[in-house]
């Protein structure tokens, strides 16, 4: 069937597609490398004729132009499912950026049962094929939900998206498109291979330690995941597995320095598994067209029921700061939002329930305050507000640069003295009066 006539019928500019959007909706911007610049642009023109249009977004990627036509926020109303560097940038600049706390495999049925109907969702993806699908491009996530709950859908088209072979849900058909806007074809949205410090570097090397072949890797974002996966690229490890909510560029350089190849998976095998990629042209060129990926929506990969299923899943992700009862904070600072719950507690679980499974969460011991004073991320509690990201009931084990440690089964005066032993040796003693304080400390043969 030829849909060129459809497509045709469709296509209006993105002055014209904007005008759908009437003031107190409820729209979708796309998530990650899907949200829309054409369709940004146009909607900003229209700011002193709208208010409390209430914006949904994930991991926001560009500068979106209806930040700096709205600078006080009350034409458009910002909301994240997961903040980026970008929607930190304009909340600490005093803009009101609302968080949506989540756990990431939900997020599709959130979509679906829990929040307010979308009234209109646009999206980026790439060119229709033959058959009338517009690829979703590298975010999978939970774009088909959004798509099935809004009531008008408006896909920007980007010729610069790669094509993302399924999985499933990756695609939308053009019988289900109220508007088609031809974009600028921007290139892909660059996000540097993240730098890993020497302590980024020491902790890693502790978490190599626990893997063997056949090993199935799951890494979050950052210079600790990142330094994991460059030295598994540059190990005699054999035949790793990748299943994973974010594709980055070190699983491209397992797999061609050979120690990736996805045979020994339980479940997709062959396949490197991913919900979405953000990274180098270097990944975005892979991931193009490439039968060796799937990319699923989130509640396949994420959900810690089908990612268990791999044997020997190897998870890795960071933290912000770590409390001597095992409490896990990796998504604030205190009140102050720095990111999200994301697929962190998802994957904890899941590295744990995995046959032969393991679940790391890393961090430094200490960070240098601004006032020249080094403070430890090990800490007696949680710094007030701290959202717990995931409960000392589930966190497995903790690494820093001084060593890990398996909190499972262990006693509050266990735990308090294992996590001290991960916090620098300058802070130690200050923690061990802490933990005598609050009675959960019971001096051993450990001498720090």
């Amino acid at each position: 069937m030829n849909y060129i006539h459809e497509y045709k019928k469709k296509l209006v500019s993105a002055d014209e597609a904007v005008k759908v959007i009437k003031s107190g909706d409820w729209i979708d911007y796309g998530p990650l490398c899907a949200l829309v610049i054409a369709l940004d642009k146009a909607l900003a023109k229209r700011k002193n004729e709208l208010q409390d249009v209430k914006i949904w977004s994930l991991l926001t990627i560009y500068s979106p132009e209806v930040w700096e036509a709205d600078p006080e926020g009350e034409s458009f109303i910002w909301h994240s499912w997961h903040l980026s560097a970008r929607d930190r940038k304009i909340a600490d600049s005093g803009r009101a950026v609302y968080y949506s706390s989540i756990r990431y495999s939900e997020l599709p049925r959130y979509v679906r049962e829990h929040i307010e109907p979308i009234d209109v969702a646009m999206l980026q993806v790439g060119p229709m094929d033959k058959h009338g699908y517009f690829n979703f491009g590298p975010q999978c996530s939970h774009t088909q939900a959004v798509c099935e709950r809004a009531k008008v859908v408006i896909v920007e088209v980007n010729a610069n998206q790669p094509r993302c072979l399924g999985g499933y849900e990756e695609a939308i058909h053009i019988s289900e498109l109220d508007y088609i806007v031809e974009g600028d074809n921007p290139p892909m949205p660059q996000l540097p291979v993240a730098t890993s410090t020497e302590v980024d570097k020491k902790a890693a090397s502790f978490i190599i330690e626990e893997m063997r072949d056949n090993c199935c890797i799951q890494l979050g974002i950052g210079g600790m995941p990142n330094a994991v996966g460059k030295m598994i690229a540059e190990s005699d490890l054999k035949n790793l597995g990748c299943h994973t909510e974010m594709l980055v560029d070190a699983y491209i350089d397992m797999y061609d320095a050979g120690v990736l190849t996805n045979l020994k998976k339980n479940i997709d095998p062959g396949k490197m598994v991913y919900a979405f990629a953000l990274g180098t042209q270097k990944l975005y060129d892979f991931i193009d067209d490439n039968h060796r990926c799937a990319i699923y929506p989130v509640n396949y990969t994420n959900k810690p029921g089908i990612a268990a299923l791999n044997d020997n899943l190897m998870t890795i992700n960071n933290a912000i700061e770590v409390d001597l009862y095992g409490q896990v904070c990796s998504e604030s600072s205190g009140t102050r939002i720095i990111s999200g719950t994301g697929g962190q507690l998802d994957f904890v679980l899941a590295g744990y329930e995995s046959r032969g499974g393991k679940s790391f969460i890393c961090l430094p011991s200490c960070y240098m305050g601004k006032d020249g004073k080094i403070n430890s991320r090990i800490v007696p509690t949680l710094t007030p507000g701290a959202i717990i990201t995931d409960p000392r009931s589930v966190a497995d084990y903790i690494v820093s640069e001084y060593g890990k440690f398996e909190m499972k089964g262990m006693s509050v005066w266990q735990r308090a003295e294992g996590l001290i032993s991960l916090a620098h040796p300058d802070l130690r003693d200050e923690l061990v009066k802490a933990a005598e304080i609050q009675g959960i400390w019971r001096r051993t043969h450990k001498i720090f």
